[in-house]
């Protein structure tokens, strides 16, 4: 399938969501799936941890079994022990219920069912539908042939009772890893090499996570899918883009074998976004490689990586729902996501003021030692949220970016002889600075208006600047995580991408000055800290004594930008 990059905007309005279309046709009268309640699956495999391309998945699975009164099964595929663990489990599990799905009591295990595969694959010997083949993989290869050439095996029309033998005796563990596979007996001529009498068991002597050493030969996927899915009573398999020339073997396996039921596959594009990689393999090597700090890194594009990061269930909902299900490959840019985060905690998130780069500003003529509080709307999006205190004395911290001593051109912050509105508090004048012996500023100084109480101006002077504060003597010390992409480029999948990391998607910020209500931050509770974007108190390390926030998202909108 040709790749195209979009506007997500695009790509929802193209995209009807032909899957319902699909289920709408096989559920009506006279239908495939006529009177029988809708049945899905979300099927991952436990070898890493889920990504934002799996929340699409994960949304068009729960989703299209919600939209239809239906169920949907979540089912670890198992079939293949290599790197597969425990740990993925519990992690699989637990974000698909952080994303809002359940899944009742319909959990299952791929491998529940090696019993009956096996039993099947038997069967399908017996029925002269398999055959044992003793080509090793490089041999398979050399003899798959082209569009032209058939492919070949000499084993093909190998006697029933020899296959039989063979593959019990496989089972039994008498062979080494790679020296015999079961093959499906289809058409070693076809068009589509996924037919061409494919591996359907293969010998692999290596500790299952649940099995343990029972068994050492396993059922490769395109032969347990469709197994899996009508053991369950699966009525719809939605499958990414690239099982789409898969699906005759899906149906061939359907047809060969004495299944309960009979699903129907249905195939939608995966969800690609720029600057970042989906490839499991890729993500682990970042991680097991110590390029990020874990799976759950703010910048991995893994659910737990986003979660940690600050990313709401809702807000990687609403992008999967608007992104929309699609039969072509596209890439969505990146802000879009950004976009869609922006929107949500823009009328959940609490409003607060923190100084990532503090520098003393005093205000000179504000008596010493005297303290008021002004109110603080938690949200203006919600008033029902209410507000908080913060308290404004002769002493407070503000960024060292507010301050120049020779503004350039447009520089509406704090400069010797200007005035700016200190958020919610008072309009100062800058008097001037102080600097070390190395020329670097240590304190501003400036003069306060005590007739602008809440940023007024009652002779209606105009001030064009505002900037933020923190009361120094309530400051509490934080650090502060800047995140920024992991990769340099826009597609880090066409580099070795190891090599086009960002050195910079990095930026660790120790004594930041941020409100005392911080303090209480709960672990991935979001705030906006006023003119700098959003922040979440981080889920592992941030506590009361060592308090640690994540940046979100950036106040300006890229994508918005983008479309203008």
């Amino acid at each position: 399938m040709s790749e195209e990059v979009k506007k997500p905007e695009d790509a929802a309005a193209e995209s009807s969501n032909f899957i319902h279309e699909f289920i709408k046709e096989d559920i009506a009268e006279g239908g495939r799936f006529a009177g029988m309640t809708v049945h899905t699956r979300f099927p991952p495999e436990p070898n890493g941890y889920l990504h934002i391309g799996h929340a699409k998945a994960i949304c068009i699975d729960f989703g299209t079994a919600e939209k239809f009164g239906g169920l949907c099964n979540l089912r670890m595929d198992d079939t293949n022990p290599t790197k597969e663990d425990t740990e993925y489990v519990d992690n699989i599990k637990s974000d698909i219920h952080w994303l809002g799905f359940d899944w009742g009591d319909r959990f299952y295990y791929a491998s529940d069912y090696f019993p009956q595969m096996y039993e099947f694959a038997v069967h399908l010997i017996q029925n002269g539908d398999a055959y044992v083949c003793q080509l090793t993989p490089e041999q398979m290869r050399e003899n798959r042939g082209d569009l032209t050439t058939p492919a070949t095996s000499p084993y093909r029309d190998r006697p029933i009772e020899e296959s039989l033998d063979l593959f019990a005796r496989m089972k039994a563990g008498e062979f080494e890893d790679g020296a015999m596979t079961l093959r499906a007996k289809i058409d070693l001529a076809s068009g589509n090499f996924n037919m061409r009498d494919p591996v359907i068991y293969r010998i692999n002597h290596m500790h299952h996570h649940r099995t343990g050493d029972a068994w050492c030969i396993y059922p490769m996927y395109d032969y347990a899918h469709p197994i899996e899915d009508a053991l369950e009573g699966i009525t719809h398999s939605l499958c990414s883009l690239e099982f789409e020339d898969h699906r005759p073997l899906y149906d061939w396996v359907i047809q060969h074998i004495d299944l309960p039921s009979k699903p129907r596959q249905i195939e939608f594009a995966r969800l690609g976004i720029n600057n970042t990689v989906m490839s499991k393999r890729k993500l682990r090597c970042l991680v097991e490689e110590n390029y990020v700090s874990g799976w759950d890194d703010p910048r991995m594009p893994t659910l737990c990586g986003l979660r940690r990061r600050g990313y709401t269930p809702a807000s990687i909902r609403n992008f999967c729902e608007r992104v929309g299900v699609a039969k072509v490959n596209s890439t969505i840019e990146y802000s879009f996501l950004e976009h869609c985060l922006r929107e949500d905690l823009n009328e959940t998130a609490c409003r607060a003021m923190a100084v990532l780069e503090p520098v003393k500003l005093t205000i000179t003529n504000y008596p010493e030692g005297k303290t008021e509080e002004f109110e603080v709307e938690n949200n203006p999006n919600r008033p029902q949220d209410g507000t908080h205190k913060v308290v404004f004395s002769r002493h407070l911290w503000i960024e060292k970016s507010d301050f120049l001593e020779e503004p350039f051109k447009g520089y509406f912050r704090l400069f010797p002889g200007n005035e700016v509105r200190l958020k919610t508090a008072y309009v100062v004048r800058c008097t001037g600075c102080q600097k070390d012996e190395e020329g670097n500023v240590t304190e501003v100084f400036a003069e306060y208006d005590p007739e602008t109480r809440g940023g007024n101006t009652p002779d209606g002077r105009r001030v064009k600047g505002t900037i933020h504060w923190v009361e120094a003597g309530a400051a509490v010390d934080a650090e502060i995580r800047l995140y920024e992409s992991l990769f340099t480029v826009p597609d880090p999948d066409a580099y070795d991408y190891l090599q086009v990391l960002n050195p910079d998607s990095l930026k660790v910020l120790t004594g930041c000055k941020v409100e005392p209500m911080l303090r209480d931050a709960k672990p991935e509770e979001s705030f906006q800290f006023m003119r700098q974007g959003y922040f979440c108190a981080d889920n592992r390390d941030s506590s009361p004594e060592h308090l640690v926030f994540n940046r979100s998202v950036s106040l300006k909108d890229g994508f918005k930008k983008g479309k203008k």
